[in-house]
C-alpha cells in the first residue's frame, strides 16, 4: 500500500505561527523532505520534534525526488516543508507534489503562514485581483523581460526580492512600469516587521541611502485602465440618444458624463441648445 506525502506550511518569521495540526502532522510521519536541515532544525528543537530530515531543495530535486517517490510506494508517510511558508509555493517542492499525482501517490495538505498573502493583507493595497510572480532572475536582460511582459498588467502585482538585489530590481521596474504605487513589507511576522508605502521612484531613493536589510515582499500597483477619450460632440450624441429612447435631458446629461467623463454641465447645455 502506498503512503502518503504532506504539504506541510511552515512559519516565516514567528514560531507561534505553527498550528498544532502541523505539528501533530511532524511527529507522526516517517521523515521529512527538507529544504534545509540546518533551518528545519530548529524548529524541530523548538517543538521537541525528533525525525528524520531528507534534504530536497533547487540541484538535487531529480535524484531526491525519487528516492523520496520509492519510500512513498513502500507505504511511508513523508512531510514536505520549506525554510518559510507553504512549500511548493515558488519552491521546487512543486516538483515533488506533481510527481506524487503521477504515481498515484496520495497528498494532503497542511496548511500555514504564507508571505504572498500576509504581505497583500498588510499593505492595504488593491487585492481583489493581484499575480504573483516570485522571484526575478538575477540576470539583467531576462529581469527586464519579464518587467516588459507585467508592463500592462492591471492586477497588483506581488514580487519577492533579496536585500543585495533590492536596489537593481527597483530601478528596472521604474524604467519599465513608471512611477507606480508601491507597498514594500520586510521581515514579516518578526521583530522589525515594516509596511512602507510610497512609489518605486521614493523606495529607490530611500534605499539608496539605507541599506536594504532582511526578506522583502513587492506589492506594486497595477496598470492604470485607459479611458477612451471622447469629445463634447460626442458625449451630446450619447446624451441625444437617451432622450429619444424617452429619457429626460437632465438624466441622459447625466449618463453620458459618467461615460464620457465630461461635465454634465457642458452636455447639458449643448444639448439644450440643439
Amino acid at each position: 500500500m502506498s503512503g502518503k506525502l504532506y504539504v506541510v506550511g511552515t512559519p516565516i518569521g514567528n514560531l507561534g505561527d505553527f498550528s498544532p495540526r502541523a505539528v501533530s502532522t511532524l511527529e507522526k510521519v516517517d521523515f521529512l523532505a527538507v529544504e534545509d536541515t540546518r533551518v528545519t532544525v530548529k524548529l524541530l528543537n523548538y517543538f521537541d520534534i525528533k525525525k528524520e530530515m531528507l534534504s530536497y531543495y533547487e540541484h538535487n530535486k531529480a535524484v531526491k525526488g525519487n528516492l523520496i517517490l520509492e519510500r512513498l510506494q513502500k507505504g511511508e508517510t513523508c512531510a514536505l516543508v520549506s525554510d518559510a511558508g507553504m512549500p511548493a509555493i515558488s519552491d521546487p517542492g512543486e516538483e515533488l507534489v506533481r510527481l506524487c499525482y503521477e504515481n498515484d501517490i496520495e497528498v494532503e495538505s497542511v496548511p500555514g503562514p504564507s508571505a504572498v498573502t500576509t504581505a497583500l493583507a498588510m499593505s492595504g493595497m488593491p487585492s481583489g485581483r493581484f499575480c504573483f510572480e516570485g522571484f526575478l532572475t538575477t540576470q539583467k536582460n531576462g529581469r527586464r523581460l519579464h518587467l516588459e511582459e507585467l508592463k500592462n498588467e492591471k492586477r497588483t502585482m506581488i514580487f519577492y526580492e533579496a536585500p543585495h538585489k533590492l536596489l537593481a530590481t527597483l530601478g528596472d521596474m521604474l524604467k519599465v512600469f513608471g512611477n507606480r504605487d508601491i507597498a514594500v513589507v520586510r521581515e514579516l511576522t518578526k521583530l522589525h516587521e515594516t509596511v512602507f508605502h510610497t512609489t518605486l521612484e521614493g523606495a529607490l531613493e530611500y534605499y539608496t541611502e539605507n541599506t536594504p536589510r532582511g526578506e522583502f515582499v513587492l506589492i506594486i500597483s497595477g496598470a492604470k485602465e485607459e479611458k477612451e477619450q471622447y469629445t463634447l460632440e460626442q458625449a451630446v450624441e450619447i446624451a441625444k440618444k437617451l432622450v429619444s429612447e424617452g429619457q429626460s435631458t437632465s438624466f441622459a446629461a447625466k449618463e453620458a458624463a459618467n461615460v464620457t467623463s465630461i461635465k454634465k454641465g457642458e452636455i447639458y447645455k449643448l444639448l439644450l441648445q440643439e
